[in-house]
């Protein structure tokens, strides 16, 4: 088969049954274009992303300013390893750490890469400044955590299905309740060797768990008061997503270390990246981290590209108002419900719990019923279905993607 041949649906997706590794379980609809908020399939059907690739493309699919600017770079120079100097990074590292507030970048890939950035780095500070005699730094995670899928990572993951058969796992983690300020301070009073905390603002894979208000604000109190380190995982939640650049904003807690990743590339190209000031970011040295990939001259063009897009369209702004314009009128249809349960969320990352179990395939079934209406979205712990549509939605769109879930919950009414 010519790689430039069309094929069907079904013919896509006999192609990645026999072929690929079976480590996703995709909705089954076959996407063969993307502009702004919307996708087609390969036989040409129409759908409302409200995915957005689990919250990489903020921006919209093929935004043009992006994919301008990655064209260009890759015309003229793509990749030179960290062996040389580019014309580029500085530029990014500098337009990044002056948006987002941090003396340094360290530039990666992906953000599980990020995330494993920012557990090494916290440890070499704990190691080379707090002072922790080595091999004893822990590490403060939240129990129903989501930061990738690395063998350090689901060390600490208390998800079976991303644990199971996978050990000896790595040591070092401590994992505490999400949203609950009193375990973190009993636990940062009673263990002298911990290095950092580290947290999603929002739990996103978790079911959009939002922590009460002040959580965050306590928890950065609660690190400088036992000189721990507050680690941001803002993979999925930054980049305007809910409704501020980084969901930290929301209560103007600044953390040692802004773990990003997905929408800083506007979904045009893997970037990942931490952040941190010169008093924990100089502790890597020349051989201790790297990438061949991190900081290539691309990824550099595409996330200055993506973040001026943020920034210059006013996303952040847009999410905070349709965020809140969406679950108001979920929650009108929730009032008289017995499917839905409730919606939370911020900005532009929301949820609902169906009024089922995690076991059944009741979310699935209405998420297969969705894509029959015309929108895209995909459940999270078998019950919760997450909407996180591109940040460049407007009113219209956001009313009649509304009525589209409306309509087909109503269909499972019981």
């Amino acid at each position: 088969m010519a790689v430039l041949e069309q094929v069907t649906s079904q013919q896509a997706i006999e192609l990645e049954d026999k072929y690929g590794a079976h480590n996703y379980h995709p909705l089954p609809v076959v996407l063969s274009k993307g502009e702004g908020v919307y996708v087609w399939d390969v036989e040409g059907k129409k759908y409302y992303d409200f995915l957005s690739a689990y919250s990489a493309v903020n921006q919209g699919h093929c935004h043009p300013k992006i994919v301008g600017a990655m064209v260009a770079q890759a015309q003229t120079l793509t990749l030179t390893s960290r062996a040389f100097y580019n014309d580029m990074l500085g530029k990014y590292e500098k337009y990044a750490t002056e948006l987002f507030g941090f003396d340094k970048l360290l530039p990666m890939n992906t953000g599980a890469e990020a995330v494993e950035t920012a557990l090494k780095l916290c440890r070499k500070w704990a190691y080379e400044v707090k002072g922790l005699a080595e091999n004893d730094a822990q590490i403060v995670v939240c129990e129903n955590n989501f930061h990738g899928r690395t063998t350090t990572i689901i060390s600490f993951s208390n998800d079976p299905v991303a644990r199971k058969n996978f050990g000896p796992f790595t040591n070092g983690f401590i994992k505490i309740a999400y949203d609950d300020l009193e375990v973190l301070e009993e636990t940062l009073k009673n263990n002298k060797n911990i290095a950092g905390f580290m947290a999603e603002p929002i739990q996103g894979e978790a079911g959009v768990y939002v922590p009460q208000e002040g959580y965050l604000a306590g928890a950065k109190a609660l690190c400088e008061k036992y000189n721990v380190l507050f680690i941001a995982d803002e993979v999925q939640t930054g980049i305007a997503r809910t409704g501020k650049m980084v969901a930290v904003d929301h209560e103007n807690v600044k953390p040692d270390i802004l773990i990003l990743g997905k929408a800083l590339s506007g979904g045009a190209y893997p970037v990942s990246a931490v952040l941190a000031n010169n008093n924990i970011m100089n502790v890597i040295k020349p051989g201790n981290h790297g990438s061949t990939f991190g900081g290539n001259p691309i990824a550099a063009a595409v996330a200055i590209a993506a973040l001026e897009v943020v920034r210059e369209e006013k996303l952040a702004e847009n999410a905070e108002v349709l965020g809140q314009l969406f679950r108001e009128e979920m929650s009108k249809y929730i009032a008289d419900s017995n499917i839905v349960s409730l919606v939370r969320g911020k900005g532009l990352l929301n949820a609902i719990v169906i009024n089922d179990s995690e076991e059944s395939n009741t979310a699935w079934n209405i998420c297969l019923r969705l894509r029959d209406n015309g929108l895209l979205a995909k459940p999270t712990h078998g019950n919760i279905i997450r909407f996180a549509p591109p940040l460049v939605m407007n009113k219209e769109q956001l009313l009649d993607c509304v009525s589209i879930i409306v309509k087909t919950l109503k269909e499972f009414e019981k």
